[in-house]
């Protein structure tokens, strides 16, 4: 395996608890929704449409009298799952193509790298809009505009990495035993590399759900009747009007605390690393 520098975390450990203590209670909540909360989160009540918070609804309802803190619950467990299936999907991309660009070099490395470059330049929120409208809306669309949006800072550690391999002594003697080139890969350099796959698919999630959140508040993203953070913010614009904060209120603060959490406990394992590969790392 790689040597990589331990450092300090910087991060304090207060901070860290309580972040791990938001994440395990926002996944607990979005895993166990359907048991804990067994109600349609789509049923519609229009005699208890925009009541403020109090006992019976502790987030008040909105415009359709829907419980606000029941469709958030569903709401972060389906944001949740957008955004890890997407930063899968921008990993494997990523993974594949730095892949390629470290292991062949020469011209392949050069040309891929000026496609990632290119990529790079244009706005990700924009380029994500122009892949949904190319698309079907719905989930498998936003899954795909927002894994091909984000697959670029995968691709430069995959290829950094391999090309600092290909050099190490190991390699050499690998290659002077008779392995020939998909061995080396897979048994030599893989493993050295999954470790920062998987951490570089961590960081990315928060990414990957602000961005179904901002496509599903511009409607670009999932169906409406379909609870997701984005959604609910999207509709409580117009309860906003009449005085009613409450709709947009408790799915934004969800999505700030708890993609600040993940971030957070992120950046604790991320400041382990040597100075180079967390610089590669923010992304």
């Amino acid at each position: 395996m790689a040597e990589l520098t331990l450092r300090r975390s910087r991060m304090p450990r207060p901070a860290i608890t309580v972040a791990t203590a938001v994440l395990v209670s926002a996944a607990a909540a979005g895993l166990l929704a359907p048991v804990l909360w067994p109600l349609d989160q789509s049923a519609v009540d229009l005699a208890q449409t925009r009541l403020a918070p109090s006992w019976a609804h502790p987030a008040g309802t909105d415009d359709l009298g829907r419980d606000v803190a029941h469709r958030t619950v569903y709401g972060l467990r389906v944001s949740l799952l957008v955004g890890a299936v997407a930063a899968l999907v921008a990993t494997i991309i990523g993974g594949i193509v730095g892949g390629i660009a470290g292991t062949l070099g020469g011209p392949v490395d050069r040309i891929l790298m000026r496609i990632v470059d290119t990529v790079a330049a244009l706005p990700h929120l924009l380029l994500g809009i122009f892949i949904v409208a190319m698309l079907r809306p719905g989930l498998g669309a936003v899954v795909l505009s927002v894994g091909l949006t984000h697959w670029l800072s995968t691709a430069r550690i995959v290829r950094s990495e391999l090309l600092s391999l290909r050099t190490r002594p190991f390699i050499d003697a690998a290659i002077s035993g008779g392995a020939g080139r998909l061995r080396v890969l897979t048994r030599h350099l893989l493993p050295h590399v999954l470790p920062k796959l998987a951490l570089a698919t961590t960081l990315m999630v928060p990414h990957a759900v602000w961005h179904e959140t901002a496509l599903s508040f511009l409607g670009l993203g999932l169906p409406p009747h379909l609870a997701s953070l984005g959604n609910m913010i999207n509709d409580g614009q117009g309860s906003l009007l009449t005085g009613a904060w409450w709709p947009s209120l408790m799915p934004g603060l969800v999505i700030v605390i708890v993609t600040l959490a993940l971030a957070t406990v992120v950046a604790r394992w991320r400041d382990r690393l040597d100075p180079r590969v967390r610089a590669e790392l923010q992304l």
